[in-house]
């Protein structure tokens, strides 16, 4: 018996097969069904995936055998990655003088073997695709090709495994960020919150103060301080906002009559203006987060109800349903957004630099909140608008 030769490349190629992370795994049936598959191509009772670790041959599949594993020093598996042929095959083990006295030989008669090498995307040989027959034999071309195309599946089943475990550390490590970003911008806004407050209550009672003393170009400059800590103190709010509608994730479903949220919407959308709200579609009552869609029709009303510079405000809100999914759209009769704005408003704090009636930008907040909630419950928002007209949120939820 030869023993197979360590590669020249062995210490790397270990680190190849470790990547793996399939030594001592448990039976796979993606696998199974390939050795199955190979032993009835090749009408041969015995079909292996094979890993050649450090002193062993580990068996990831093995159809036709008990056991799980063998000494590497005894392997035909071994030689056949040594070799540079697409297949290695041994016609009669008993005249070839690696293995004819080899303990797989003598005991387990393992006559005929065939291996195709599984060559990873990096060149390196981790195993074999093989088949073993107790009688001296042949493989005819088709079987040959079969077993070269199956080794490169197995590979294949390997590489898609290790990008999976690629894929999982990322979004390990993207959701810690993002939790140390989330914890990080709320600790931020709760910092801001107070010194902000004071700047306002300060310059109002300074302006009060000294009301009729100060040149016009002073009073201007002390209402511009004002406006300018409003806007950041709303910026600073809506952070915190956007990152508390986290919390909106863990989905709390109960049946939601549509004329009873209709009412309540109305209700905590009171503005000093008069608005006609209209209520249409075929649904009675929804079942989704209550809270949830609270959020997203609060923002979508009052920003209607912002960006509208007419003199007659009209919302109407149409609830309908399918088989699938419950689909909500909001209209209004608003100022509507310019069409090269439109795959920008539900970016996170982006500011599309339109006004609101009083003349003040958003936050850039209240849109991609309703982005981000839908998206929770599995849904997709979008929107159609035209400048002078208004508006169409659309909304669809996954029943």
């Amino acid at each position: 018996m030869i023993p197979p030769r360590l590669a020249d490349n062995e210490e790397r190629r270990q680190l190849e097969v470790n990547k793996y992370q399939l030594l001592d795994t448990i039976p796979e049936s993606s696998y199974d069904n390939i050795t199955a598959l190979m032993a009835y191509i090749c009408d041969a009772p015995i079909s292996l995936i094979t890993l050649l670790d450090k002193d062993r041959n580990f068996l990831k599949s093995h159809h036709g055998l008990a056991f799980n594993e063998s000494p590497r020093e005894i392997s035909f598996c071994g030689h056949a990655i040594n070799s540079q042929d697409p297949i290695t095959i041994v016609e009669d083990s008993r005249k070839d003088e690696r293995f004819h006295d080899n303990p797989l030989v003598t005991e387990h008669q393992a006559i005929f073997y065939a291996g195709a090498p599984l060559t990873n995307s990096e060149g390196f040989k981790l195993g074999t695709l093989c088949v073993y027959d107790t009688k001296p034999r042949k493989l005819t071309k088709e079987q040959k090709n079969a077993l070269i195309t199956m080794a490169q599946q197995v590979t294949s089943l390997f590489e898609q495994r290790y990008q999976n475990f690629l894929l999982i550390k990322f979004q390990n490590e993207l959701k810690k960020r993002n939790e140390e970003l989330k914890k990080f911008a709320k600790t931020v806004s709760h910092d801001l919150k107070s010194p902000f407050s004071n700047i306002i209550s300060l310059t109002e009672f300074l302006n009060e103060e000294n009301e009729g003393k100060l040149s016009a170009e002073s009073q201007k400059y002390i209402q511009y301080l004002i406006s300018s800590s409003k806007s950041l103190k709303n910026y600073v709010d809506g952070l915190l906002q956007y990152y508390k509608n986290d919390a909106l994730s863990e989905k709390r479903f109960e049946l939601i009559s549509v004329n009873e949220i209709f009412n309540e919407l109305q209700q905590i959308t009171d503005s000093e203006r008069e608005v006609k709200f209209t209520l249409k579609g075929n649904s009675n009552a929804i079942i989704t987060d209550k809270s949830a869609l609270l959020q997203i029709m609060i923002n979508l009303i009052t920003n209607a109800i912002k960006y509208n510079n007419k003199g007659n405000p009209e919302i109407e809100i149409n609830f309908s349903e399918n088989e699938q999914q419950y689909n909500l759209h909001v209209a209004d009769n608003g100022d509507g957004i310019p069409k090269e704005l439109l795959n920008k408003v539900f970016d996170p704090f982006r500011i599309v630099g339109i006004e609101d009636k009083d003349g003040k930008l958003g936050s850039g907040i209240g849109l991609a909140s309703v982005k981000k909630i839908t998206e929770n419950l599995g849904g997709i928002v979008n929107v159609d608008s035209t400048l002078g007209v208004g508006s169409t949120f659309s909304i669809t939820i996954p029943k």
